[in-house]
């Protein structure tokens, strides 16, 4: 079911999930995000409402919903 900005978007398996199912996953940001791994720490730029980590393969995602702050961005995991 699709709950618009309103859903649970506190967990990184979850958002990664939505945004594949929507198949948003692979599209650009509007504008690409400067972030830090959340596994090793590593800044790298994500460009993708899915994008894994270059250093470690931590998958992180985030809803388009909030795709303009990186505050948002979730992992899901190494190799999720």
């Amino acid at each position: 079911m699709h709950e618009g900005c309103s859903g649970d978007f506190s967990d990184g398996k979850a958002i990664v999930d939505k945004v594949r199912m929507m198949g948003f996953g692979p599209q650009p940001l509007p504008m690409p995000l400067p972030i830090n791994c959340v596994q090793c720490g590593k800044p790298f730029e994500m460009a993708t409402f899915e994008t894994e980590c270059p250093d470690c393969g931590a998958v992180h995602g985030v809803t388009p919903c909030h795709a303009f702050d990186p505050v948002h961005v979730k992992s899901a995991g190494i190799g999720y």
